[in-house]
């Protein structure tokens, strides 16, 4: 028997009281941290409160697939066709500094150029791209405004904790579940926390070699889904440096990186996972991995990546002007979630700020060349 996906509707995402309080103090806590970077990070600049350290930005082609089962072919992808692309390859951390220092969670964020229909982004309707921000682990461990307000700090702070040895760790324990002591015992985010450490706890490999899923999920016209990109077998079981040592150098995902894209092309699959059952495929909550036993990842699109070299200082120079937001899509794509609502305000507000205290220019490109072009 076929498997009958859940149709979206408005109602498949619960409000909460609180929010707009929360995404006010969130926004204010992020803007802080981006204005404080300047100096605390010892660069000069503003960094993102998120996704800080960029490993390199690379050049792409989106092939959308023809003959999609109609529940796969959903706004994009109900088009066959070819778009440029480029893809921003991120430590998760909003820090700067080594790869021992900062772990291994990553980012894998895809700009798509030439999409038809305005984006989500109220100040930039016509950009005609279409954004992801997806990191290497199937769920996240923030859940609501509330939670994003404390847990973005302790985890910017976490270096400090972590400084004190096994005293900090265990007082990081305890402010994460409990907020600080804001959180009544009933609340305390234990499966927030349960997420934390499974996703900073991702195996050390080339980036490559990990999938990339959204944090939330998404919609998918008529549907629900998460997307990600995973990492086509043929081409992975190519790649020469699978796993990095952090402790063997500074910086160690970058070179690995350059060296492979040099030598060869790579391939992800773009693939979508629509949601089966609400109750074992929440939206609202993103610490639990969706089964690929109710409902399999079915590849979409093909995420090409020629050959190329990023070795040069300008690429993370031009890295590091693009803006990338998950709510730069249409309308058949829109993020779901409290979560994935606070994304898309954090995310716009540090953009402009960091452009702004680092002199430059915020303005969507209308083309990859505009940004890398191939040679």
């Amino acid at each position: 028997m076929a498997t009958e996906f859940v149709k979206y509707t408005t109602d498949v995402e619960t409000g909460d009281p609180q929010f707009d309080k929360n995404l006010q103090i969130a926004m204010r806590d992020s803007g802080r941290f981006v204005a404080d970077s300047v100096t605390a990070e010892g660069t000069g600049q503003a960094v993102r409160s998120a996704h800080a350290k960029g490993y390199a930005l690379v050049r792409a082609e989106v092939e959308i697939l023809d003959e999609l089962p109609a529940e796969y072919a959903q706004g994009i992808y109900a088009t066959p066709g070819r778009h440029d692309a480029l893809i921003r390859f991120s430590n998760g951390s909003g820090h700067l500094g080594t790869d021992a220092r900062l772990g291994g969670v990553a980012g894998l964020a895809l700009k798509l150029f030439d999409i038809d229909g305005p984006t989500l982004l109220e100040d930039e309707p016509d950009t005609r791209t279409f954004d992801y921000a997806n990191i290497n682990a199937p769920i996240f461990f923030c859940n609501t405004a509330e939670h994003y307000t404390f847990i973005q700090e302790l985890v910017a702070d976490a270096p400090t904790y972590l400084a004190k040895g096994k005293p900090g760790f265990h007082l990081f324990l305890h402010d994460f579940v409990t907020g600080k002591g804001s959180l009544p015992p009933e609340e305390w985010a234990w499966e927030e926390l349960r997420a934390f450490l499974s996703v900073s706890q991702r195996p050390l490999v080339n980036l490559l070699l990990s999938t990339y899923w959204t944090m939330g999920s998404v919609r998918h016209g008529d549907y629900i889904a998460k997307v990600r990109m995973a990492p086509v077998p043929a081409f992975a079981d190519k790649v020469v440096q699978r796993s990095v040592d952090p402790a063997s150098a500074p910086e160690v995902f970058r070179p690995a990186l350059v060296a492979e894209l040099r030598e060869r092309p790579y391939e992800f699959d773009i693939q979508v996972q629509l949601c089966a059952d609400l109750e074992q495929m929440p939206v609202e909550d993103v610490t639990v991995e969706w089964s690929e036993e109710l409902s399999p990842s079915v590849t979409v699109a093909k995420l090409r990546i020629p050959q190329q070299d990023i070795s040069g200082e300008d690429n993370l120079r031009k890295l590091d002007a693009l803006s990338l937001n998950p709510w730069r899509v249409t309308a058949e794509h829109r993020p779901l979630g409290n979560i994935m609502r606070v994304r898309k305000e954090v995310y716009r507000n540090s953009s402009i700020l960091r452009h702004k205290l680092n002199n430059q220019e915020r303005k969507e490109p209308r083309s990859a060349d505009d940004v890398l072009p191939l040679p």
